[in-house]
């Protein structure tokens, strides 16, 4: 093979060592290799850089070990041209598995350029990622603790949950706050109800007739204490993501105006990817980078399972949950997207495949800075339109009707 890089070097990141391997020319146009064993601490990692200096190595790639590359990362991509290796995309040699044979693979495999670095945006938008990934767990945490009120109030046999559909809310939280101060009644309980909840009183009553004893209270006022605590957080996270994502509002504006696509989600969106779309040639590539897109699994002519892989979560979590909201936006072509496959595939591939349209149309809005267009719900008929008419024809001589296609005045 070619070789493509003159001096490089290869890390095998660890929690506690990092394992080095430089690839140099040697006499008469060949090659040596040079490995070296460091710590991780702060004063471990300068010597490693002034030591790749001092080889005067141009190239660098690395494993994205967990959070433990990050580091070495941020210090050396000031330097060097730092390649981020997603270690699955590689195979080893049976046999041959040891810290020092992974650099030293890493380092061929690099001087020869058949290394695919992965994606790390600048430092502001990792910032902003890391904003609105822990937002996330918050608000994860916070739907774990509402799960376990629900289970504490199902063993005092208090059904709240089988009448309201958020016990949250201003009437639900009424109610147990009134528990907790020692109202045992359930027509007094019941009375709290707000809005159209009010029409569920004689519902409400029989809900709240249980045995809500000192124990559950006990338990019950840790939980809520916990789920105001995750919410004043998730309120300050939001706050500090509104004030950094002042500069990408063109972008969440543009982005919003796809059906379905919140702010929150649109916020996501740019995190994510960057909000540069430069780092992809095109929306496919984008959309197999997401893992958004169907697996590719064929052989002898036989097409196997077409499953997605496993990608980023956040991303793909705000995409289907914008893909939930766009099948309800009504005369829309991703609804119309969404009802066209659900017939044939089901909800959930319906669902990512109504997201994966999402992330397409975003790749053009922050690329070529424009806003969405809508198509219509008769989108895909217009498109298709003798495909639509045979369909139809099909259906109607199905139910037993003769049918004579005349053009319209």
């Amino acid at each position: 093979m070619d070789r493509l890089v003159e001096r490089c070097a290869g890390i095998d990141v660890h929690q506690a060592t990092m394992v080095v391997t430089v690839r140099l020319p040697a006499g008469e146009g060949g090659r040596t290799s040079v490995t070296e064993t460091f710590g991780a601490m702060a004063a471990d990692l300068l010597a490693l850089r002034d030591w790749l200096q001092g080889h005067h190595v141009t190239d660098v790639a690395m494993e994205s070990t967990g959070v433990y590359w990050r580091p070495l990362y941020y210090l050396l991509e000031e330097d060097f041209r730092v390649v981020l290796v997603n270690m699955h995309h590689l195979s080893h040699v049976p046999g041959r598995k040891s810290d020092v044979r992974d650099s030293e693979w890493l380092a061929q495999l690099l001087e020869c350029g058949l290394l695919r670095g992965s994606l790390v945006p600048p430092a502001p938008i990792r910032d902003l990622r890391d904003l609105t990934r822990y937002r996330k767990r918050q608000i994860e945490d916070r739907a774990q603790e509402v799960n376990r009120l629900h289970r504490v109030l199902e063993d005092a046999g208090l059904k709240l949950a089988t009448v309201m559909s958020d016990i949250m809310g201003v009437s639900g939280r009424a109610m147990i706050e009134a528990m907790l101060q020692g109202t045992t009644d359930a027509v007094a309980l019941a009375e709290l109800a707000r809005g159209r909840l009010r029409a569920k009183l004689p519902a409400l009553q029989q809900a709240l007739q249980g045995r809500f004893r000192p124990h559950q209270a006990f338990l019950v006022t840790q939980i809520l204490a916990k789920i105001d605590f995750l919410e004043e957080t998730t309120a300050r996270l939001t706050e500090e993501i509104d004030r950094r994502m002042v500069p990408f509002e063109p972008v969440l504006a543009r982005l919003i105006t796809i059906p379905g696509v919140a702010r929150t989600n649109a916020i996501v969106l740019v995190a994510e990817t960057g909000g540069n779309m430069a780092a992809f040639p095109s929306a496919a590539h984008l959309c197999s980078w997401a893992a958004m897109c169907p697996g590719q699994d064929e052989s002898a002519g036989k097409r196997r399972s077409g499953h997605t892989r496993r990608g980023n979560r956040y991303l793909r979590g705000a995409l289907i949950e914008a893909g939930n909201a766009a099948k309800r936006a009504r005369g829309t072509a991703l609804q119309a997207r969404y009802h066209r496959l659900k017939q044939r595939r089901g909800h959930k591939k319906a669902v990512l495949a109504v997201g994966h349209q999402i992330l397409e149309i975003a790749y053009y809005l922050m690329r070529d800075d424009v806003t969405y267009r809508e198509l219509g719900a008769d989108y895909f008929s217009r498109r298709d339109r003798d495909r639509a008419t045979r369909r139809h024809i099909k259906q109607l001589e199905a139910l037993g009707y003769a049918v004579t296609l005349a053009p319209a005045a």
